[in-house]
């Protein structure tokens, strides 16, 4: 006798948990992820593009220095203090507003040669406005994907904030056949694409203005005033000889009193922009102190490595983004299966964090034998370390930050992270820089008086290949003490995973538990 009963195909539970909500959602969620690669990328881009912007724009390395101070000084900012308009202006309207703002000011930016003031505040608006990206992407994760899939939206977060640091370098090579206008203007088809998405997508919150009457606007003159004087001193530092310029003297003892004071106004304040008593979670402190050194090795390992590149080898633009697109392409691959692996309910996300220090050490590691015959090839082998280790740190990460908390914390647990984020790369920038010119002058010192007399009554274009060849040297031995001092850096996070976090578990519905 046959069975007449028909079974039911079991739906797939990936599926089932994507269509919680509408594609009309989607579209809003595609909307801010495409706009923060965008904006991420692009600010990346025209770093590496600095000597052609400047060349363009008659600005000698003094003034177009400026261009990248004032756009990572708005930055730092936007991703601070933006998420606290959100609950009063809505979340759609502040994205509106802020891919406006990046789109106008990438269209005017190269029109502004001539008007050198106007064109330094452009560049902090555009900042300030790409700042305030990151945030929104993390806080629609976090609001608007089912549970299920959270940890894979907390992973494209991940993947923007680590690719737009690799891939900058090929965009840049790519805008470069436009013309050095193609800096500013490559991505903005991407971000009017963005716009549409958002405004089209995103929910409409209504509008909180009682909440204005209670705004803590000490707090934004305090803490906006702290984070771009100590910004502008960490970025214009090694240029200024650090302490010995009075001006960046006032600017990092000026900004360290002015974030004390900033500080102590957040604790008692009823609507601060950073809430300090959330630091007394465990995971979330520890995800940020993680954070601010993981973000010192990703940027480290980038910038060592094309600034060895390009002193020694003599690397152009081109050859640095094919080296770089070694530690892009592959997280394609890699995060997913990170983000599948962290989904896991079995896997604990702290072994997967320590794994991924252990691998960027042995990275380090493996960097630091570099010779002065090294070339893009010989750090393939690193960038696919690099490739894997990056997701396996952010994504489990992200789940400590957020893990456990309210929903009404989402704003501050956001500005938390893309701030010390911000802050963290351009610390990191700063501190590489004067490493490395430490330890290349030391290194460069003990080789030449290494020549003693043997050369004195050499010719003087002799002496200048023997100083070139010190110079030389020297980097490429600063470059190797900088990996190991990174890989320190790396083994001393790992030993703190052992002490601070405790296990959390990726986030679940009721009905899936």
């Amino acid at each position: 006798m046959v069975d007449a009963s028909i079974t039911q195909p079991k739906k797939n539970k990936w599926i089932a948990s994507a269509s919680e909500i509408s594609g009309r959602t989607w579209m809003g969620l595609f909307g801010v992820f495409l706009a923060v690669m965008a904006s991420g990328v692009g600010e990346n881009a025209s770093k590496f593009a600095l000597g052609d912007i400047q060349g363009a724009m008659a600005l000698n390395i003094d003034t177009g220095s400026w261009l990248i101070t004032c756009y990572v000084t708005g930055f730092v900012i936007g991703s601070g203090f933006t998420p606290c308009f959100w609950p009063t202006f809505s979340l759609r309207r502040v994205a509106l507003v802020m891919c406006s703002i990046y789109l106008i000011g990438g269209l005017i930016t190269p029109w502004l040669g001539d008007h050198y003031a106007l064109l330094l505040t452009i560049r902090s608006l555009q900042g300030f406005a790409g700042g305030a990206l990151p945030p929104m992407l993390m806080t629609v994760v976090l609001r608007f994907m089912p549970p299920l899939i959270k940890v894979l939206g907390l992973g494209a977060y991940g993947w923007v904030s680590a690719w737009s640091a690799t891939f900058g370098a090929t965009a840049a090579a790519f805008a470069f056949h436009w013309g050095w206008s193609g800096y500013f203007y490559w991505n903005l088809p991407l971000m009017a694409i963005a716009t549409i998405c958002i405004g089209f997508g995103l929910p409409q919150d209504p509008l909180r203005l009682e909440r204005l009457k209670q705004f803590n606007w000490r707090g934004l003159l305090l803490g906006g005033s702290a984070l771009a004087m100590l910004t502008v001193g960490i970025s214009q530092g090694e240029r200024l000889d650090w302490l010995n310029s009075s001006l960046i003297y006032v600017l990092l003892i000026g900004g360290l009193g002015l974030l004390a004071l900033f500080l102590i106004n957040e604790w008692y304040h009823p609507l601060p922009f950073f809430n300090l008593q959330l630091l007394g979670k465990r995971n979330l402190s520890f995800s940020l102190i993680t954070l601010g050194g993981v973000l010192l090795i990703m940027v480290s390992l980038v910038n060592i490595t094309s600034g060895y590149l390009s002193a020694i080898q003599g690397y152009r633009l081109e050859q640095t983004s094919d080296m770089m697109l070694w530690v892009s392409l592959p997280q394609l691959i890699t995060l997913p299966i990170i983000a599948i692996i962290c989904n896991t309910p079995k896997v604990d996300c702290r072994w997967v964090l320590a794994m991924s220090l252990l691998l960027m050490a042995a990275a380090c590691v493996l960097a630091s034998q570099l010779t002065p015959d090294w070339n893009g090839d010989n750090f393939r082998m690193i960038s696919l370390l690099q490739a894997v280790a990056q997701p396996m740190a952010v994504i489990p990460l992200l789940m400590m930050a957020t893990g456990g908390l309210l929903p009404t914390d989402g704003p501050f647990a956001a500005a938390w992270f893309n701030a010390v984020k911000g802050f963290a790369a351009t610390a990191a920038g700063g501190a590489i820089a004067l490493l490395s010119r430490q330890r290349g002058d030391f290194h460069s010192g003990v080789i030449a008086d290494s020549y003693g007399s043997t050369y004195r009554d050499t010719a003087t274009n002799s002496i200048g290949e023997l100083t070139k060849l010190a110079s030389n040297q020297g980097h490429v031995l600063a470059s190797s003490d900088l990996y190991l001092l990174v890989s320190g850096l790396a083994l001393l996070l790992t030993g703190l995973i052992l002490v601070m976090p405790t296990r959390i578990y990726p986030p679940r519905s009721v009905a899936a538990a």
